[in-house]
């Protein structure tokens, strides 16, 4: 009997091109809610690491408040205090005082 199920043909009736485009709308589904939202997000910070200059305030993916002392490539001198210390770039989480963005 169980053999009996395993002899029929595996399709469902419908025409091929219906899976093409089932397929197809779920590659683009999740393009528009995981790849593109994570691709615009990370341009936006990479652009906002890349305005960093001396005398900015930021604050540090630990929390800590510091002011920029001077920039280069992939490091930036941050002042902490009386202290002078090196940090990557992507350790900044964002700037201290942001520009307020006008709500709607």
């Amino acid at each position: 009997m169980m053999f009996a199920l395993l002899d029929q043909p595996a399709t469902s009736g419908q025409p091929a091109w219906i899976q093409f485009v089932f397929l197809g709308g779920m590659g683009l589904l999740f393009y528009f809610l995981l790849i593109r939202p994570q691709s615009k997000a990370r341009k936006e910070t990479e652009a906002r690491l890349a305005k960093l200059k001396a005398g900015d305030e930021v604050v540090l993916s630990s929390g800590l408040y510091a002011t920029i002392d001077r920039v280069e490539d992939k490091h930036i001198w941050l002042k902490l205090g009386s202290s002078v210390v090196k940090a990557r770039r992507t350790a900044v989480a964002a700037l201290a005082v942001e520009p307020e963005t006008p709500q709607n």
